[in-house]
């Protein structure tokens, strides 16, 4: 018996952005990955890494003055999305793939009521009365757990709280049945109570409406008990991808394990300096040869500086892309297991920070995780 053909299959995917008077900046380079109906994968890496322009690849939705380039293959459902006329990617939109946004501030039209935004998808398909779409907006913000829905689907977003303005974003990308949802760090700017309850949701949904799921995310912590498996970005690159608790608790890429040991843990001495990230992401607009985190990297040596690591298989479905990889039973510094901090404790997201040598790290501000079942 073979399964079932994924929802999402990227391949080999490769995107340049054309910046006027510079040479193109190589935002992805050759990547790969599949979600399955009904799966959450989870793509993580500091701000620039590319997870992003990822998304919006997929979505086929970049800025008005950006010319962008690709090769490689986006399949949805069968479909070759890059091959795919503009007029098919608009009927797409909305129907077969949906996008929650990152800034529930600003993602919405603050001129435009709520229930006009959350069936947005559909009027542009089909006509629809105005009685018609007040109760199809209001059953979908009850879908999403909106208090008081009648009330909230004729109010502007500016008299919305940030977390039901979140919601409301979250109906609008469900309104149309989609196969697959893009949401791109749908917590950021919320209170960490709501940042559970805004993922519990889509969890939820994913269950019941058997979305293929790609949750972006720069908190490593946060995917942990809530995406099957994670793929971890860097310059562009899928650096290690294999199952969630394969890779938090034996990274193999030494920034998958430099990320995990920047999370804060409740544990140990209560005054002890914060793991950081030593140096900066790469300026994409300055290539250089080799693997881009070498110059960050304790175990780099001459030859990472000159050839780009090939991905090799390190368990089963757990791939890295690294010369020299963490051993199997540990995470390369310590000697011993990598592991998130305990079940209801705070994690972390990785954020940048200048020390007074005027060195950038990555450190980690508190947010809050899923408890693993």
């Amino acid at each position: 018996m073979t399964a079932d053909p994924p929802v999402l299959d990227v391949q080999s995917l490769d995107t340049l952005i054309h910046t006027p008077g510079g040479d193109p900046l190589h935002v992805l380079h050759d990547v790969t990955l599949a979600i399955a109906a009904g799966e959450c994968l989870g793509v993580v890496g500091e701000s620039g890494s590319g997870k992003s322009v990822l998304a919006r690849t997929v979505l086929g939705v970049h800025g008005r003055t950006s010319r962008l380039t690709h090769t490689g293959r986006i399949r949805l459902r069968g479909e070759d999305l890059l091959t795919a006329s503009a007029r098919r990617r608009a009927e797409l939109l909305g129907t077969e793939v949906a996008m929650v946004h990152q800034d529930p501030m600003t993602s919405l039209n603050p001129v435009v009521r709520v229930a006009e935004q959350v069936t947005e998808a559909l009027t542009n398909r089909r006509r629809l009365g105005r009685r018609e779409r007040l109760r199809t907006a209001v059953e979908l913000l009850a879908a999403v757990d909106v208090p008081d829905p009648e009330r909230r689907a004729r109010a502007y977003p500016h008299e919305l709280s940030g977390g039901l303005r979140q919601r409301v974003g979250i109906a609008a990308a469900l309104a149309g049945g989609p196969a697959l949802l893009l949401a791109d760090e749908p917590t950021t700017a919320l209170d960490v109570t709501v940042q559970r309850t805004v993922l519990d949701l889509l969890d939820r949904h994913r269950e019941t409406r058997g979305l293929a799921t790609l949750l972006i995310t720069h908190d490593i912590g946060l995917l942990y008990g809530r995406a099957r498996r994670i793929a971890v970005m860097y310059a562009g690159r899928i650096v290690e991808t294999g199952p969630t608790d394969e890779v938090t608790e034996r990274p193999a890429h030494p920034y998958t394990a430099a990320l995990l040991r920047s999370v804060p843990r409740v544990t140990g001495a209560l005054r002890r300096p914060l793991p950081t990230i030593p140096g900066t992401p790469p300026d994409l607009s300055r290539p250089v040869p080799g693997c881009p985190f070498a110059p960050r990297c304790e175990r780099a040596d001459a030859g990472c500086v000159v050839a780009v690591p090939p991905t090799v298989a390190v368990g089963a479905g757990h791939e890295v892309a690294c010369f020299h990889p963490l051993a199997r039973e540990g995470n390369g510094a310590a000697g011993s297991r990598t592991s998130l901090p305990i079940p209801g404790a705070a994690t972390g997201t990785a954020a940048a920070s200048t020390s007074a040598s005027g060195t950038t790290t990555t450190s980690a501000s508190a947010t809050t995780r899923k408890d693993t079942p």
